[in-house]
């Protein structure tokens, strides 16, 4: 045996938690694959695949079969790196064309045939947030720094301090959809970038004022396009620490421009595969940069996947972010917090008693039930009368913080069917729910909210409360159901309700 053999043979054996996170992005799909190492996270592995899937959306929204099926090669590709890989350390996330393609669905469940984890739809805000997450762990900055992220589909712009996002916004315009908008013919000109850059201008005119009376002593770029784009200055200055500024972003533009199509373009030598997209990211910079001002940006290699692997490492942040957006929620509609707090208890009397088998995940369910009790009333701020309709559309149509959208939507169809009658019909299929799961926890809610109604601290008597699959049976403590008629009525409805989804209920 040789010496070294002996001594790699000697060393200690060392446990290291290996955590996944796939960002299924509107030009790449990005994995990165790490291990936690004395508190610390360090990448061991990436896998970048480019797919172009904004390329495939038409103007309805539709997502085509050719871009579905880039999007599942590549998948394929990247099946081996996660092999062995348990659920919890595997965290797939979607963001600007697939929370917009109609269609969706239809590429997430041929996904879930290749890998086998959820894929979560985000919205723009939780794909900002998660943004700045990633930047702020691994770029240290004092004061305050705007964080740009210049994506295939939108751009997403965050102000925030040391780990605390102030403001974050997404705005529909990427390198990709750009270029099918602008830059679409084989010669490349003046016209064309001027065009792109006004429409940039145009929609940065909805953050402008905000975002400037905020200010910030930093401004960071992060993702492809910013990295391409500050090696190419880079490269002509001969440095390694030259920041970007308007006048280098406009030197590259006369440079593309005298270049004339995309194959003599200067970005080849670098980043051959971001030649088709360079131009349309080169006009969205641009405009960033002449809207908002700014006079340097800086560039930081980490970015969305990295935000999606810290949070994963420490769930509470997660679970801190959700309570914050509920919390602020409940304030902004004035919930009655005394009235939450009854069916909160009852609903965490209910989850306790729930057998695994009937509420399965019961942790992340709990939570779940939770932030529906606190929400469920918000909609009385709009008007009583179908309370539970309102609520619904004002947690469904809100930028919620820490929820990815599916979750958003599980949380507004819990609220929307937690009284009176259930429309099954609207109950469509999650991808990380399972329609059982969804069933319990509307059985959980609904009952809840039912026997707090009369808004007054202990009501009730203690509930024996024993689902099994179809079947549920309720039993209340000193018989007193026999003694409270209105209750045993809004009871002997809620049969008839949750019969609507095949649901048995016993009440004694």
């Amino acid at each position: 045996m040789s010496k070294p053999e002996r001594i790699v043979n000697e060393l200690p054996a060392t446990a290291f938690e290996h955590l996944a996170a796939l960002d299924l992005g509107s030009n790449s799909f990005h994995l990165v694959i790490t291990r936690t190492v004395n508190g610390s996270i360090q990448i061991v592995h990436r896998v970048k695949q480019r797919v172009a899937l904004a390329q495939g959306l038409n103007d309805d929204s539709h997502l085509s079969s050719e871009a579905i099926q880039r999007g599942l090669d590549a998948l394929e590709i990247m099946r081996e790196s996660l092999q062995g890989f348990s659920p919890e350390k595997v965290r797939i996330v979607a963001t600007y064309t697939l929370r917009k393609a109609r269609n969706s669905y239809e590429f997430i469940h041929r996904a879930r045939a290749i890998l086998p984890y959820p894929v979560e739809i985000i919205s723009g805000m939780e794909e900002a947030r998660l943004i700045y997450s990633g930047v702020a762990h691994t770029s240290f900055d004092e004061g305050r720094r705007l964080i740009v992220d210049i994506g295939g589909g939108s751009t997403e712009f965050v102000i925030g301090d040391g780990f605390e996002p102030h403001v974050c916004r997404s705005l529909q315009m990427g390198c990709v959809s750009y270029t099918k908008r602008f830059f679409t013919k084989k010669t490349i000109t003046k016209k064309q970038f001027n065009r792109a850059i006004t429409a940039a201008e145009q929609t940065l005119s909805l953050i402008v004022n905000r975002y400037t009376k905020l200010g910030w002593q930093t401004a960071i770029g992060t993702s492809g396009t910013i990295k391409t784009i500050i090696q190419l200055i880079r490269e002509k200055e001969s440095s390694d620490y030259t920041s970007i500024t308007l006048s280098a972003l406009e030197n590259l533009m006369d440079e593309a421009i005298n270049a004339k199509t995309i194959e003599t373009l200067p970005v080849a030598n670098i980043a051959a595969d971001r030649s088709s997209v360079f131009c349309a990211g080169l006009a969205i910079l641009i405009g960033i940069f002449r809207s908002l001002d700014i006079k340097q940006m800086d560039f930081s290699s980490s970015a969305l996947r990295e935000g999606v692997i810290f949070e994963m490492q420490d769930s509470i942040v997660k679970i801190d972010t959700r309570e914050r957006t509920t919390q602020s929620l409940a304030k902004q509609y004035h919930v009655d917090s005394e009235q939450a707090k009854r069916v909160l208890q009852t609903c965490h009397d209910l989850v306790a008693q729930s057998p695994y088998k009937w509420l399965k995940k019961k942790r992340l369910l709990k939570n779940i039930l939770g932030w529906a009790c606190l929400l469920h009333e918000v909609g009385i701020h709009i008007n009583s009368r179908g309370f539970q309709r309102h609520s619904a559309y004002i947690i469904e149509n809100t930028e919620l913080p820490g929820f990815n959208l599916e979750e958003q939507r599980l949380l507004a169809l819990l609220v929307r069917f937690s009284r009176k009658k259930i429309r099954p019909e609207l109950i469509k299929d999650f991808e990380q729910f399972s329609k059982a799961q969804i069933y319990a926890m509307l059985v959980i809610l609904r009952l809840s909210v039912l026997l707090n109604i009369k808004r007054q601290d202990d009501i009730h008597p203690p509930i024996f409360f024993t689902p099994n699959e179809n079947h549920i049976d309720v039993v209340f403590g000193n018989n007193w159901l026999t003694e409270k008629p209105i209750f045993s009525a809004d009871l002997a409805a809620e049969q008839k309700y949750l019969n609507v989804i095949g649901i048995e209920l016993t009440v004694s």
